[in-house]
């Protein structure tokens, strides 16, 4: 996951967050205002009902949006039981009422018994079957009953108010939070796509430049202003000046130090053949003197190889032109089918053409197979493989093949499998660095799949060619 999607999302989360917060609180504080009103309300509404008991003996006075209900308990300290046996008397309803009835639970009796009164959620069943949700505030009172003489009696009075409305405008809000919410998550995302897009997009610009750098390091374009990506690729610039500045001390040196090294290597193979070919020598001799050759020739491919790098400081310089890939497999087969003890197989189309410079694809090659043998290959596989916009040559072997863990390191310099195997059979650890420095050159890619035992696979993908229109005479 790119790090500008991980921003995205963060932003989305934290954004998705907040909207949920502030609607939890905003749908919270709404709920608690709505009912503490209906509560006040209720207060009043208890009240104008006992008045209107003591003055009237009835509810009729109430407005038809209230639910309310007296029941006389003729006798004191009566129990809940009591009262749901039929201890109680109906004496009083509201308009709103109609033909249905209030009732109090045992449990909710024996709230309003004990401590005088309480609120509580409940639903009003009318003889239709339809049912209203009420809020209800029942209440234990004192009081005198207008039509009966005997002075103050114990009532229970129960006045209560739908809360349709109520959860009608809860639910709208819900809803058109919700919507707004979406909304707004949308429009948010989209706009932190955008800005992170357009803060990221320096860096990847700097990034990408960055990865452009190779043996050659350029400069990258400063930018203007004062902002933490232009000091970024002011400090980047100053690495790169330091950068050139070793590669070019390197370069250099390993071109003084190779033409130093050819001389006195040359001499020494030199006077060895003289002394192996005109001479008269022991045994003995003639051994150390076949180190000395196998030693200077192994010292000469060395210096071969620095100086072949240093020439171009690891970019090279490339004819690119129309190759027949199988004339080239063709002429490796030929070049090393005389010394190579094994067999070398070339499966190639004659119609494919690559993208390249035919020497160095030789050399390419070469390096290759050259590597296979001295890997204890008895087989080698030259293959092309047409695919559709690229040609991929696979150099396939039975050798003893190569650990994992080497295999992200093979074409680094002077990185050897085996340091002491290798110095024996003559390696450098550059031929593998050689290979993949051509194969960038001309826009390529190289890879190694391996396992000991198993042999190895190095694989080169290079572009596609049309083949060369024949002149004619």
């Amino acid at each position: 996951m790119t790090l500008r999607t991980r921003i995205t999302l963060l932003t989305l989360a934290l954004l998705a967050f907040s909207l949920l917060l502030i609607g939890g609180s905003v749908y919270g504080s709404l709920q608690f205002t709505l009912y503490d009103n209906l509560r006040r309300e209720l207060i009043e509404t208890s009240q104008t009902a006992q008045r209107l008991i003591r003055e009237q003996g009835d509810l009729e006075g109430l407005p038809l949006t209230v639910y309310g209900q007296a029941l006389w308990v003729p006798y004191p300290n009566p129990t809940p039981s009591d009262i749901l046996q039929g201890a109680a008397i109906p004496i009083a309803k509201s308009l709103a009422m109609g033909d249905a009835t209030l009732a109090l639970s045992e449990k909710g009796l024996q709230e309003v018994l004990r401590s005088g009164g309480f609120y509580t959620q409940t639903t009003l069943t009318r003889p239709d079957g339809s049912q209203i949700p009420l809020r209800l505030r029942a209440e234990r009172l004192v009081t005198e009953i207008a039509g009966i003489p005997q002075g103050p009696q114990l009532v229970i009075l129960m006045v209560g108010k739908s809360t349709e409305g109520i959860q009608s405008t809860l639910t709208d809000f819900a809803r058109t939070y919700t919507a707004t919410a979406l909304l707004v998550l949308v429009f948010g995302g989209l706009l932190a796509f955008r800005l992170v897009r357009q803060t990221l997009e320096p860096l990847e610009w700097v990034a990408k430049k960055a990865e452009q750098v190779s043996n050659k390091p350029e400069k990258l374009p400063e930018l203007e202003g004062n902002n933490e990506v232009a000091s970024l690729v002011k400090s980047l610039n100053r690495m790169l000046s330091r950068l050139e500045s070793a590669w070019e001390t390197q370069g250099r040196f390993l071109a003084d130090a190779s033409h130093e090294l050819r001389t006195p290597v040359t001499a020494i193979l030199g006077h060895v053949n003289y002394l192996l070919r005109r001479t008269q020598i022991t045994e003995q001799q003639r051994e150390s003197l076949e180190i000395i050759k196998r030693e200077s020739e192994r010292m000469q491919k060395l210096v071969g190889d620095l100086l072949e790098l240093s020439k171009t400081g690891g970019s090279w310089k490339i004819e690119l032109g129309s190759v027949h890939l199988k004339t080239v497999l063709n002429e490796i087969e030929e070049e090393y089918s005389k010394s190579f003890e094994g067999q070398i197989e070339v499966q190639a189309p004659e119609h494919v053409w690559v993208l390249g410079d035919p020497e160095r694809l030789h050399q390419v090659m070469a390096n290759l197979v050259s590597n296979a043998i001295k890997a204890g290959a008895t087989r080698i596989r030259l293959i092309a493989l047409d695919l559709a916009e690229r040609v991929v040559i696979r150099v396939e072997d039975n050798g003893e093949g190569i650990s994992k863990e080497h295999l992200p390191h093979l074409f680094e310099r002077f990185y050897r499998v085996d340091k002491a195997r290798d110095r024996a059979r003559g390696g450098s650890g550059l031929g593998l660095a050689i290979v993949r420095s051509i194969v960038e050159a001309h826009g390529g890619h190289v890879w190694a799949e391996s396992e000991p035992g198993k042999g190895s696979v190095f694989s080169i993908s290079l572009k596609k060619a049309t083949a060369p229109h024949p002149q004619l005479a």
